[in-house]
C-alpha cells in the first residue's frame, strides 16, 4: 500500500492549509512575563510569534508560495516547488523549536521593545502555539515528502507555462513593414497573426 499523495489537489490545500495554520500561529502570543518598571511595579509583556521567531512567518510564506507553484510548471517545476515547500517546513520547525528551547531570550528581547527593560520580573510562560507551529512545519515536511513521492501521477498542466520543444516550435514569421501598414489600414492587428 503506497501513502504517497496522489491528488495535486489534496497536496496543494494540505500545504496552504499548514502554512496557513503556521502563519496564524505566529501572529498571536507566543510568550508572557513582566518587567518592572519605574513607573509599574509589574507590567506585563506579550511576546507574539512574529517577534520571538521571525523565521516562522518567513518559512510559512515560502511554503504558500511553494504550494501555489505546484499548480503551475509542469513535472520538474512540481517537484522543484515540492522541495522549496518541504524547506519552509524544516525552516517553520527549526524557528519554532529554537523559541522552544530558549524562550527567555525572544522574551528578554520583548520586554525590551515593550517597556525598555531587560531584566524579567518574573518566568516566562510559553503559549501552545510555539508547539502548534513547530508540529505545522513537520506536517509540511511529511506532505511535501509524501507529495513528491506521488507527483509522478498528477495529471499534466496547460501547456501554456511550459516552454514549446524544438520539434513543436514554429519559426516566426519574417515581418512584412508593407503588409504590416496595410493591415493597420484595414484597422486589424498585424502582430495577431504571428
Amino acid at each position: 500500500m503506497s501513502v504517497a499523495i496522489r491528488s495535486r489537489a489534496r497536496a496543494v490545500v494540505a500545504l496552504l492549509v499548514l502554512g496557513a495554520g503556521a502563519l496564524a500561529a505566529a501572529s498571536a502570543t507566543w510568550l508572557r512575563t513582566s518587567v518592572s518598571t519605574a513607573l509599574e511595579p509589574e507590567a506585563a509583556v506579550v511576546v507574539t510569534g512574529t517577534t520571538a521567531a521571525p523565521g516562522v512567518a518567513a518559512a510559512a510564506f515560502v511554503v504558500v508560495a511553494g504550494a501555489l507553484a505546484t499548480t503551475l510548471g509542469g513535472s520538474l517545476a512540481r517537484r522543484v516547488a515540492l522541495v522549496v515547500a518541504a524547506g519552509g517546513g524544516l525552516g517553520i520547525t527549526a524557528s519554532a523549536v529554537a523559541v522552544l528551547l530558549d524562550a527567555e531570550g525572544p522574551a528578554v528581547l520583548g520586554a525590551s521593545d515593550a517597556a525598555g527593560v531587560t531584566e524579567l520580573a518574573s518566568p516566562v510562560q510559553v503559549t501552545l502555539l510555539p508547539w502548534l507551529a513547530a508540529l505545522a512545519g513537520a506536517l509540511v515536511v511529511v506532505v511535501a515528502v509524501l507529495a513528491l513521492l506521488g507527483a509522478g501521477s498528477w495529471a499534466a498542466t496547460g501547456g501554456r507555462h511550459e516552454r514549446a520543444g524544438t520539434a513543436e516550435a514554429r519559426p516566426a514569421a519574417e515581418p512584412d513593414p508593407q503588409a504590416d501598414w496595410d493591415a493597420l489600414s484595414r484597422g486589424t492587428d498585424p502582430s495577431s497573426d504571428r
